[in-house]
């Protein structure tokens, strides 16, 4: 770890707090809102790679958990994370290093753009949908008592709008990975 890397944990991790001054989206099916802070998974792993991205969630975690306002909402607290979101939450650590592994693998210099764009997207895809799923949807049913059927079954209305954060991540990550070669040492 060096200066640099300290910098880039502290500025994604502000990066998440400013995405959560955009107002969450709630559906009334489902107790767990839509957040632009979600893409911050993708967009952290895939810029920063799996210890730099997972390192700045960490961050963020701990500014929620001493009570700091700065979740979609203007929520903080360790309150937060024994609630329905708290799975999504908590998380976010565990799916922005699998992003940033996968990233890691499949993105490289010198590769033709397409590959570049596919390997993000597969990154997002897998690490910030599929994996933060696997962790937030078992949480919401047993914070609730739905059943994970039902759980899984409300959260397919979130699909549209997190593919569409992993296009972003994906445009932004490579447009990052062009013109900033910071990336060639992820970590």
């Amino acid at each position: 770890m060096n200066t640099r890397d300290l910098v880039l944990i502290a500025l994604f991790a502000a990066i998440v707090v400013v995405l959560g001054l955009i107002p969450p989206i709630t559906l009334g099916f489902i107790p767990v809102p839509i957040t632009a802070q979600s893409m911050g998974v993708m967009l952290a792993g895939c810029i920063l790679g799996a210890k730099r991205g997972a390192l700045a969630f960490l961050l963020f975690l701990l500014l929620v958990a001493i009570g700091l306002p700065v979740l979609s909402g203007g929520r903080g607290g360790l309150a937060v994370f024994a609630g329905p979101s708290g799975g999504f939450i908590l998380g976010w650590v565990v799916a922005t290093f699998v992003t940033g592994l996968i990233a890691q693998r499949f993105v490289r210099e010198g590769q033709p753009e397409v590959r570049q764009f596919v390997g993000f997207f597969l990154a997002s895809v897998v690490g910030g949908i599929v994996v933060l799923y696997a962790i937030g949807m078992p949480w919401v049913s047993a914070v609730t008592g739905t059943p994970l059927l039902a759980v899984a079954t409300g959260s397919l209305a979130f699909l549209p709008g997190d593919f569409l954060k992993a296009a972003i991540a994906t445009l932004a990550a490579r447009a990052v990975f062009a013109g900033y070669p910071l990336l060639p040492v992820r970590a």
